[in-house]
């Protein structure tokens, strides 16, 4: 949100810090300060509220609330009530129809003049980014900034009757914004109407019926509070996000409506002038006192740091909290802006942010437990390592299956049993994957996997591993038994395989072509002491980009002076499937680069 420096300044006798020394404040006990920009002779602040302090903090009132206790200057008033009592009746009747609706007060000013607004009040719209509209319009966005409750104007004399009623929309109705654009309502929408038609969306947005204007005499002002669940859903429905909206939907103190009445009231007079008649409020479920205990010792045990009494006693004054302090036990009443303190863990928080965790002394816990080890999972691990070693390569299949003695609830009609073995599945993975040996790099396939089976009565960990002679299944009690403990955990010796991982030798991972590869195997006579790797380069240089992985060397082997190697070649596109008729050519001027070299391609 937008927060102006001035308007700050506004809520203060004493002179404000300098805008960089209040946005070091703010930053490191309160918001993240997203931007401070230079407006005329005003800075303006981008905060980013969160929204556990939405309520109370996306206006300018709860920003300096914020300065008054970082910085300790006394904030220059609280809101006091000034225009309830002793005032004229109006002929306006209001009616709730919905729970959505915490809270409505409604207030007739007659006689307003609708203008320009002052230069201050357009001024102070134009430094956070607003539009000014007239005096009338202007003065209900600028308290909705300051205090941080929407406020709606209507035109008394364009209702059908002086009498407003909140209820949900009818279905399919069509309904006319204050911009023009027409939306169509349903009966999940709540409504502010008179007797005939809507007027505004609750929460989210006015209609073009009751619009201010240079001709409008009289105004109903609606201060109201709406459940923030059922704004959220219908300005999502609508595509309509305005600040009100925002508000509404992150909920807003009951209590504040008042308050913001006489703030708005006071304001239009200044303004637009005007005969001001009592308040109608509409306000059946009153929100409740709120209380919390916490103590010293808790504070001390959750912040890890001894604040001195003093200093708590220090912050809860600057915030403002009613409490009593007996021995270290505070009880506290919770303001009612605040409805994001719900329990001691929140004063936590209040207090530590405020005396400053850069107090706290960073002190590592005693670990003093004992570490217990998971079997499970060591037998696992120590199975996985152990199969690696021996140069499996591990799957992991679904545990759903076509058939099994536990059926449950699937989405596809062939999956609607769990396993009851490893093995149905390892054949197909095997299946799978010996079309790609040679973009595998192997020489046979031999694949692991480790997984839960589902009996009807028990589950159980089995072990699964094999090649296309046979694959071996057996629970992971017996392969600890039978195979880990006697040939790994004894020797404690990783294979070669773990060993080469061990140092580093692995190629960072490149996604794999979904087009089908080309194989090709060429086997070259090269005398028996020429380096095979000249060999090699010959079939990357040769191979063009095509050639996707490095030369595999799957055969040698030496006669009269010469020794035959064979590679395999493995092509693939990454943009189309390739034939035969892209793959020769290649083959062919690597077959004469051969050649040139007075080696045989046999």
């Amino acid at each position: 949100m937008k927060i102006s420096y001035n308007w700050l300044q506004k809520y203060f006798k004493e002179k404000l810090p300098d805008p960089e020394v209040v946005a070091q404040g703010i930053i490191f006990h309160s918001f993240e300060v997203e931007e401070i920009e230079k407006v005329g002779n005003d800075t303006v602040f981008e905060i980013k509220i969160l929204p556990d302090r939405a309520h109370d903090c996306l206006c300018h009132f709860g920003i300096a609330k914020e300065i008054s206790v970082i910085f300790g200057i006394k904030i220059k008033e609280e809101i006091v009530l000034e225009h309830s009592k002793n005032l004229p009746r109006s002929e306006l009747e209001i009616k709730v129809n919905n729970s959505n609706c915490r809270r409505y007060m409604g207030r007739v000013m007659k006689g307003v003049k609708v203008e320009a607004s002052p230069y201050w009040l357009s001024s102070a719209m134009i430094s956070i980014g607003q539009k000014s509209i007239n005096n009338i319009v202007d003065a209900t966005n600028y308290v909705m900034y300051d205090l941080g409750n929407p406020i709606h104007a209507f035109d008394l004399d364009k209702l059908a009757s002086p009498k407003i009623i909140i209820e949900k929309a009818k279905n399919n109705e069509k309904f006319i914004l204050l911009d023009d654009k027409e939306v169509t309502l349903d009966e999940t929408i709540l409504t502010i109407r008179d007797e005939k038609d809507a007027l505004a969306v609750a929460g989210v947005k006015g209609g073009k019926k009751a619009e201010i204007n240079n001709n409008t005499k009289n105004i109903v002002i609606e201060v109201a509070n709406f459940e923030p669940f059922s704004t959220r859903k219908a300005a999502k429905k609508l595509g309509i996000f305005t600040d009100s909206a925002k508000r509404f939907e992150n909920e807003i103190p009951t209590e504040l409506a008042p308050v913001v009445m006489d703030r708005i009231t006071s304001l239009i007079q200044e303004v637009a002038g005007g005969e001001i008649c009592e308040i109608i409020d509409i306000y059946d479920n009153k929100e409740e006192i709120r209380k919390l205990i916490f103590t010293e010792k808790y504070l001390k045990n959750m912040l890890g740091l001894e604040i001195p009494s003093g200093s708590i006693n220090d912050i809860l004054d600057r915030f403002g909290y009613e409490y009593v302090n007996e021995a270290g036990t505070y009880k506290i009443t919770i303001p009612y802006l605040r409805l994001d303190i719900s329990g001691p863990h929140d004063m936590v928080e209040e207090i530590g942010r405020i005396y400053g965790y850069d107090k706290v002394v960073p002190v590592l816990p005693k670990l003093d437990f004992e570490i217990k080890e998971n079997k499970i999972w060591t037998d696992i691990n120590n199975s996985r390592s152990y199969l690696k070693g021996l140069e499996y390569r591990e799957v992991m299949n679904y545990a759903f299956s076509n058939k099994g003695e536990v059926e449950v609830m699937a989405s596809a009609s062939d999956k609607s049993f769990l396993r009851t073995n490893l093995t149905d599945g390892m054949r197909k993975s095997y299946e799978l994957n010996k079309f790609n040996l040679p973009l595998l790099d192997c020489r046979e396939i031999k694949i692991f996997e480790i997984g839960t089976i589902f009996l009807k009565d028990r589950e159980e960990i089995h072990v699964a591993y094999g090649d296309k002679k046979e694959i071996k299944e057996m629970s992971l009690d017996k392969f600890i038994v039978e195979k880990v403990s006697q040939e790994f955990l004894q020797t404690k010796t990783l294979p070669l395989e773990i060993h080469r991982h061990s140092l580093g030798d692995q190629k960072p991972f490149k996604p794999w072509s979904v087009y089908p590869f080309i194989s090709r195997d060429i086997a070259v006579w090269v005398p028996a002491d020429e380096d095979k790797n000249k060999l090699k380069n010959i079939l990357l240089e040769e191979g063009t980009e095509l050639l996707v992985k490095e030369p595999y060397l799957f055969d040698s082997f030496s006669k009269d002076g010469k020794t035959s190697y064979a590679y395999r070649l493995v092509f693939q596109s990454y943009d189309k499937t390739l034939t035969d008729e892209e793959i020769n050519p290649i083959m062919e001027k690597i077959n004469l680069k051969i050649s040139s070299l007075g080696w045989q391609v046999r």
